[in-house]
């Protein structure tokens, strides 16, 4: 190929590349342009089951949560398959600022009072492919007996939770959740809990499936990476289903934990799957 034929191959190879790059750089500026468009909730209610979601109360809403589980259906008719044994949290929440949910509540088992933040970190959307969320907890446990534990602190009534939550809305049926979860707690029975533990890190899955438009399956599940292979505790498991009624969402829901609060599901589900020793109960929300 002599010079001249070189230079000119060069040449249209040169305007090829430079339109190239120019039809490259439109659409990469028609992209950016584009209006980001956010998924839909993934989740109904503020938690799965007894997992918390990545829902957050929108700005001004005030929100009535109650939380009821039975006693164990293994008892029969005894405790009439658990009715007797009822445990009950009622929990208020409320939104100051735009992504961020405050929440009080008192919980009969152990008679615990709890504290909870909720910040939501980023939505969903066509720029990011998860919603992400931050929740924290302290609960205190009133419950604890000084005749029983003559050196009881307050500081040894507390336990607290800190999880990382992200979902995704997989399909208009399906959402999906994971968790992972610090658990403190800064008093423990030994005979109880096999060994001293203090700090605990679990794994939280969840998901839930619409069935229609105001139904839906629930379930959530949490690995506990440091529980002892004495302690009497299980890793809780929850299943359970979602009814839409106007500004009310009811969840119907079977457990193998009967504490609602984060620390009491997370590091001690006292219930077994295996041997029947199932929590009956359910979550009734309401925004005003």
């Amino acid at each position: 190929m002599n010079k001249k034929n070189l230079f000119l191959t060069i040449a249209v190879f040169s305007v090829f590349i430079l339109k190239a790059q120019d039809k490259l750089l439109d659409e990469l500026n028609e992209f950016s342009n584009k209006e980001v468009v956010f998924e839909l909730p993934a989740f109904k209610a503020m938690k799965i089951g007894n997992l918390q979601s990545t829902k957050i109360a929108e700005k001004g809403d005030l929100y009535l949560y109650v939380s009821h589980r039975f006693g164990s259906v293994k008892d029969g008719f005894e405790t009439l398959f658990g009715l007797d044994n009822a445990n009950t949290n009622i929990q208020l929440l409320y939104s100051f600022w735009d992504g961020v949910q405050f929440s009080v509540s008192r919980e009969s088992l152990r008679q615990t009072y709890a504290s909870a933040v909720k910040i939501r970190l980023i939505k969903q959307s066509t720029k990011f492919p998860v919603n992400l969320a931050f929740y924290g907890t302290a609960n205190i446990n009133a419950e604890l007996n000084e005749d029983i534990f003559p050196n009881l602190k307050f500081g040894d009534r507390m336990s607290y939770a800190a999880q990382i939550l992200a979902s995704k809305r997989v399909t208009d049926n399906l959402s999906l959740l994971i968790a992972p979860s610090y658990i403190r707690q800064n008093l423990q029975d030994l005979n109880l809990v096999g060994a001293r533990n203090h700090n605990q890190f679990a794994m939280g899955l969840g998901g839930r499936y619409k069935l229609s438009k105001r139904v839906s399956m629930n379930m959530d599940y949490a690995y506990n990476f440091n529980r002892d292979e004495n302690s009497i505790y299980k890793n809780p498991l929850t299943i359970g289903m979602d009814l839409e009624t106007g500004g009310h969402v009811f969840q119907l829901l079977f457990s193998n934990a009967q504490s609602t609060n984060e620390p009491g599901f997370l590091s001690q589900a006292e219930g077994d799957w295996n041997n029947g020793v199932i929590f009956f109960g359910f979550n009734i929300v309401r925004v005003f």
